[in-house]
Formats: structure tokens, sequence, C-alpha cells
């Protein structure tokens, strides 16, 4: 058996307040999971770090905070470290020819599916990287992941999961929920309304949407804005890929926002809360790949949320290893 060695994280929940983009359930996400973490996977609080714009929070999920939190996780991996990235907010498309994927920080400074690329290249050999990315788009945002639940995948009969009690996650009924009133908001901001937002700043009459970044963020903005084309063809996995993507949605879908409007602490994530679902109701070991399948199911039987299919990305190995290395 490998040695484990240490527990590192990262998680980062953006509401996006005071803006109209503003989302409810995003810190939700991240505390319910850092308690997850903690209490059932063995992080020590002291290695998970925790972006949230809320108020008196010590550090903003800016663009280059989250980029900085996630290379200094990095920086300090060593063989047989456990490194793990939770993103809830808004996510969009670049724009670019290739629609790249991307999540949003608080103040609009892109992070690519090239730059978490970057990231996961640096990861030490023998060393995992597991990014749950609850957001819209997200699905290929570790760049050239190899996908093992996605797009192509069929949808299992939802009897697969009745006929075995210990899979069985239960969803609200229309009768359980009823005396709740919902929302349901999507956690994307459209590439067209960022670009309007990004030239009223700069005031560069241009499309180009890099040219806003590199002016506003310089150095920090995405690789992808600098990089030649050529060397961002040439950025692809330098080793055995440990990096484990778990994303919201399939690349052309879009994650929710769903909670009670009486009550913002109810407020929460799709995904997140279906992770957190079936983690809940399987208390032993589960697989990367079961636990994604069983969330799909969660989603498919939830009647608040709109069309979203949770996905994997990861090499084969990894697809079936367990989450978070619990054994």
């Amino acid at each position: 058996m490998e040695k484990v060695g240490k527990k590192l994280a990262v998680l980062v929940g953006c509401n996006y307040e005071n803006t109209p983009y503003r989302l409810h359930g995003c810190h939700n996400d991240v505390l319910a999971m850092r308690d997850v973490l903690v209490n059932r996977f063995g992080f020590d609080s002291q290695h998970i770090e925790l972006l949230m714009d809320k108020s008196g929070s010590p550090i903003m999920p800016t663009g280059i905070n989250i980029k900085k939190a996630l290379n200094k996780m990095v920086d300090e991996a060593e063989q047989g470290d456990i490194l793990y990235f939770h993103f809830s907010g808004h996510g969009t498309l670049t724009g670019k020819k290739n629609q790249e994927e991307a999540i949003i920080s608080l103040d609009f400074n892109y992070i690519t599916n090239v730059d978490i690329r970057k990231i996961v290249n640096r990861v030490p050999q023998g060393a995992t990287f597991t990014i749950l990315s609850d957001s819209c788009h997200s699905g290929g945002l570790i760049d050239k992941e190899k996908e093992q639940i996605g797009p192509s995948h069929h949808k299992p009969k939802n009897q697969e999961f009745k006929n075995n009690s210990n899979n069985y996650v239960s969803v609200p009924n229309k009768s359980e929920s009823a005396s709740k009133c919902y929302y349901s908001k999507s956690k994307f901001i459209p590439h067209e309304t960022i670009l309007e937002h990004l030239t009223s700043l700069t005031n560069i009459n241009t499309s180009n949407i890099g040219t806003h970044m590199l002016q506003l963020f310089g150095n920090d903005a995405s690789v992808m804005f600098s990089l030649p084309q050529l060397e961002l063809d040439l950025l692809k996995p330098l080793k055995q890929d440990e990096g484990i993507l778990l994303s919201g949605c399939q690349a052309n879908e879009e994650c929710q926002d769903v909670g009670g409007i009486e009550n913002e602490n109810q407020a929460y994530g799709a995904f997140s809360h279906a992770i957190l679902l079936v983690l809940e109701k399987n208390c032993g070991p589960i697989s990367y790949k079961e636990l994604v399948m069983k969330s799909r199911y969660v989603l498919e039987n939830d009647e608040h949320i709109k069309t979203q299919h949770p996905c994997l990305y990861c090499s084969d190995e990894n697809a079936q290893a367990l989450f978070l290395s619990q054994g």
C-alpha cells in the first residue's frame, strides 16, 4: 500500500456580493466541504486555505490570490500527498476560437483550463490533485485530460442504484419540498457580458478579451492570453497525469445555484450539494467513478435542478481509485 502523506486543500467560494452576478450558496458549499474534509477525510484545518468574498475574509478570491494559493499548495507537495481544490462560483467560455473553459474569480480575471493544466503539470509524481469545480462549463477544466464520465457517457438506469440500499441516495420529493420557496440561478456569466464589463474598465475598443485581461492584470492574466498558440498546443501532460477533475456539468452545460429564498443559509450549489449527499449516504470508501455517477443520479431526480450532468476526467487508474484515498 502506498504511503499517504500530507493532505492539503484550497477551497474557494465566490458569491460575487454587491454585483449584478450575485450567487447565494457558494460560501455554504466550501464551508460544508471543509467540515467533511476535516471530520471524515482527516485533513488538518491548518492545511486548508479558505478564500471567500465575505465581509471580514482575510483573503479575497481574486484571480491572483486563487493562483497563488494553488501554486503554494503544489510547491509544498511531495510524493504521497493528497491535494484538493474546490471551486464554487461562476464559470464561462473564453470566447476564443476553441471556446476554452474558465472559472471566474471575484475580479473577473479568468483562470482557464490552460492555467489549471500548467499547475497540474507541476504536481510531484506520486501525489494526487483532485479538483471539484461547481461552475458552468466546467467539463474539460483540466486541459487535455481524459474523459471517464462525460458527454459520450451513456446514462445508467436508475434501477442500478435502487437495487442496492447502500448505493441509493434519496432526493426530496414534491411533497417534501412544496412548502419551501426555491430559486435556481445559473452559475454562468456570458462572455459578452464580461467583455462589456472589462471594456468599461480599460476604455479599449476591441473584442479581443485577451487585450483587456493583459491591460488590467498584466503578468497575472491567464497564460492563455500571453503565450503563442504553438506553446499552448505543446502544454500537455508531462508525465503520468495525477490530475482528477470532478466537474459539475459538461462543457456545454450550466451549473445551478439553488436554495431557500427566505434563508440564505439554505442556499447551495447543486453539484456540491449532490456530492455531500452521496458522501453522507455512503460512509465507507467510495471511488471517484462511483461518486460522480451517484451525484448524477441525485441531480437527475431533483425537480429543482435544470439539466446538468456531472463529469469525471482523469486517468483510467484514478477513475477506480478511492476519493481522496480514503481507506
